[in-house]
């Protein structure tokens, strides 16, 4: 079924949306989830949480990709689930390498003025990202957006764990440039 038909079904509040979600994007929904809280059941009860956020969220809001929307939302939940588990000392995952690998990229601080800034260091990041080839993008977004670990981006891609690595330390390194030169 086509995401203008499956939206349209959420739209209408016909809870065939649910299953036809399921059968389009569930297992990219729980390969997003499972990448982050390395646990089958947390990333099945988040994929079933994503399509409940997505139940509430159509109408009114009617994303213009659905699998990108359906992300965002998996990503979302499967963050807080993580943080509520590593908060009470139990999970792990990919998130907390990734996070140490972006560490000296990220301007430090979380003040107001800082929060208000926010929103023009997503703009810088999407700038960034769009100057990367498209196997350097693929490779990053992969680690930074998905969360994959490294061996499986070196599967997935045909390069060797090293090179994977490396292409990363590189990207990073550029990324650093890049805020910095835009006063981040």
């Amino acid at each position: 079924m086509e995401d203008n038909s499956i939206i349209d079904l959420y739209w209408a509040r016909n809870e065939q949306a649910i299953s036809e979600t399921d059968k389009k994007y569930g297992t990219y929904c729980r390969s997003i989830a499972y990448n982050i809280l390395t646990n089958n059941e947390d990333a099945d009860e988040c994929v079933n949480d994503t399509y409940m956020g997505a139940w509430n969220s159509m109408p009114p809001h009617r994303p213009n990709a659905l699998q990108i929307f359906l992300g965002k939302i998996t990503r979302r939940l499967s963050i807080d689930r993580w943080r509520y588990k590593t908060a009470e000392k139990r999970g792990g995952g990919q998130l907390e390498p990734c996070l140490d690998e972006l560490k000296d990229c990220i301007p430090a601080g979380s003040d107001p003025e800082r929060m208000a800034e926010l929103h023009e260091l997503q703009e810088c990041y999407d700038r960034f990202v769009y100057t990367l080839t498209t196997t350097e993008r693929r490779v990053f977004l992969l680690r930074y957006w998905y969360l994959e670990p490294i061996s499986s981006i070196a599967k997935s891609t045909h390069f060797t764990e090293s090179k994977v690595r490396s292409m990363l330390y590189r990207t990073r390194q550029r990324l650093k440039a890049h805020l910095e030169k835009e006063g981040f």
